[in-house]
C-alpha cells in the first residue's frame, strides 16, 4: 500500500529517515550496511525536502491569493 497524499508520503518517508538515523547512530552496523543506509537516507532526505518545498510554495500562493492552478 502506498501513501495517497503528500502529507502521508512525507510522514512515511520521515519515519523511515528517523529509523535510518537511529540505526546509524547505534554504531553496531558493518561499514557496508552503514554506507547503504546512509545512501538511502540521503535519497529520502531529498524527497522530504522536495515535498516541503512544494508545500511551502502552495502556502505562499494561497497567502498571495493566487489560484493553485496558476
Amino acid at each position: 500500500m502506498t501513501p495517497d497524499t503528500p502529507t502521508e508520503r512525507y510522514e512515511v518517508l520521515f519515519t523511515r529517515l528517523q529509523n535510518i538515523v537511529n540505526q546509524l547512530e547505534s554504531g553496531d552496523l558493518p561499514l557496508e550496511e552503514s554506507l547503504l543506509l546512509y545512501e538511502e537516507g540521503v535519497v529520502i532526505a531529498a524527497a522530504c525536502q522536495r515535498l516541503l518545498d512544494t508545500a511551502t510554495l502552495t502556502v505562499q500562493r494561497l497567502q498571495s491569493g493566487m489560484s493553485l492552478d496558476e
